[in-house]
Order: structure tokens, then C-alpha cells, then sequence
């Protein structure tokens, strides 16, 4: 397994400066948000887009992937019903592959919450339909760059569509395309009734991605959420992905943040070790 950092908690700072502090703490990778980049994507260059994928290069790391994928422009939806909104989204997404190719990149986390909640008048079965008709038009594309789709449940706090692992892999089903895969984020397993180990043995013939983080929305280690379970677990499946560090609460400081986190994923993952020898 692998480690990557989230990029959108270094709030402002040149990508050279993140990869930087990044290879210094020993992160593997950077998964980069496309507002920390650009505010519509569509605005920034193949040359420059490379150019960002050198820095990140030249410091040692890959760009994993990248995540918030429809934060920015405004008004982009994946299920909505009128079509201006659904070619409007689609056309951002389709830029938003492209540029994850000409990064390096070889996932897209689909999390983007206000982006995919069931909007008032509209049913579950039709929304449903809607995302797999939206995230059919843009696999072909995907495949052609060598990118994995990922679909990220999340807690009901902070969306009302996709809340459950068994959700998000009942349209991984419907949508039916190998590229079209699972991630699973710590943050959001926690809500879930089904314990964190349970969920990832579940999971495991869809899973490609993780993003670490604790309960609490802070850094791995910054509260009671327990990594040495999840690597045993993730160890048991297979998994020989990233896990990402993603934060929601930037304090103290980006570095810290980045320091402990790793500090903390490091010994979990050797304890894990040590319990699986027993």
C-alpha cells in the first residue's frame, strides 16, 4: 500500500510547494482537487497541465488522481433531469478526464455531495437511472485514457444519494463497466451501522481507492477512528492501492496535518503486520 495527500488543505499554495512538502514527509502521491488548479478546468492548457504534472514528478511523487470533481464552475449536476444541465456537467467531466490523463492521474473520485443529492420532486429509482445514463456517456472516454471512475458513498450529512457502501455498489452494478469502480473514505464508513472491517471485506472485488481520514474529519490519528482493523482488512482483500489522507479541518497547520497523519498511518500499518503474524 501506498500513501497520497489531498492537496485542497494546503489552501493556496503553489502545487511546487505541496509536492515538496509532500516528498519530504515521504507521501507516495498527490490526489489533486481541480479548483485548487483552475476555476473551470477547461481553462487550462494541455502544456499546462503537463507542466503541473512535472512538478509533481520532478519531486518524486504521482499525481494519483483527482477528487471535489464538480465543485467548480457552479450548477453541475449528475442526475439532473433537464438536458442543458446534464450536457453542461457532462462536458466538464469529459475536460476533467482529459486532464487527468495529461496529469498522470489514474482515478476520479466521484464524491462532489450538493453535485448528486436527490433534489425536492425527484424519486430515488429515477435519480438512480439518471447518474447511470451520465456516468455511461463518460466511461468510453475514461477507458481511453486508462481512468477508473470512482464512486464514493458518503454519509448522510452530507448528501441524500449514495449513503451506503451496499448503494454505491448496486449502481457500480448498474452501470456495469469495468472502469466504473468503488472508493471507500473512512469519514463516511464511519456513519454506516456495518463496522469499517465488514464493509471492506464486502467491498473488495469492487474497491480501488481509500481516503484516510478519522471520523472526527481531521487527519488519521487526530481521533478515535482505529487504522489498525482497516489494514488488516485491506491486507486480507488484496488491496495494494493509495490510501489518501483527506482532511476537512485544516488546523493546526497543512504540515502537521501531513506529518502525524503519515507518522500514524505508518505504525498502524506495521501493528497490522504484527497481528496478522499471530
Amino acid at each position: 500500500m501506498k500513501f497520497a495527500l489531498c492537496n485542497e488543505m494546503f489552501e493556496g499554495r503553489s502545487l511546487e510547494e505541496v509536492a515538496r512538502v509532500a516528498a519530504g514527509l515521504g507521501y507516495d502521491g498527490l490526489e489533486l482537487a481541480p479548483f485548487t488548479l483552475a476555476r473551470d478546468i477547461r481553462d487550462l492548457s494541455t502544456d499546462e497541465l503537463r507542466r503541473s504534472r512535472r512538478v509533481v514528478e520532478d519531486a518524486g511523487l504521482e499525481v494519483v488522481g483527482l477528487h471535489w470533481l464538480l465543485v467548480s464552475p457552479p450548477d453541475l449536476h449528475i442526475a439532473q433531469p433537464n438536458p442543458l444541465v446534464f450536457e453542461r456537467t457532462r462536458s466538464v467531466f469529459l475536460a476533467l478526464v482529459d486532464a487527468c490523463g495529461e496529469l498522470g492521474g489514474r482515478l476520479m473520485v466521484l464524491g462532489s455531495p450538493k453535485q448528486r443529492s436527490i433534489e425536492p420532486g425527484w424519486d430515488e429509482a429515477s435519480t438512480r437511472r439518471r447518474a447511470a445514463e451520465f456516468l455511461r456517456s463518460i466511461l468510453p472516454r475514461a477507458a481511453g485514457r486508462g481512468i477508473t471512475i470512482c464512486l464514493e458513498p458518503l454519509s448522510p450529512e452530507e448528501t441524500n444519494f449514495l449513503t451506503t457502501h451496499t448503494e454505491a455498489l448496486d449502481l457500480i452494478r448498474q452501470v456495469d463497466h469495468p472502469n466504473c469502480r468503488l472508493i471507500l473514505d473512512l469519514k463516511a464508513m464511519s456513519s454506516e451501522p456495518t463496522p469499517v472491517p465488514d464493509i471492506i471485506r464486502h467491498s473488495a472485488q469492487a474497491l480501488a481507492h481509500v481516503h484516510a481520514n478519522d471520523a472526527n474529519r481531521r487527519g488519521p490519528g487526530f481521533g478515535d477512528t482505529d487504522f489498525v482493523p482497516v489494514f488488516t482488512a485491506l491486507r486480507e482483500v488484496g488491496y495494494t492501492g493509495y490510501l489518501s489522507v483527506e482532511v476537512f479541518r485544516f488546523d493546526p497547520d497543512p504540515e502537521t496535518i501531513a506529518r502525524e497523519s503519515i507518522a500514524y498511518l505508518r505504525r498502524a500499518l506495521d501493528r497490522s503486520k504484527g497481528q496478522a503474524a499471530l
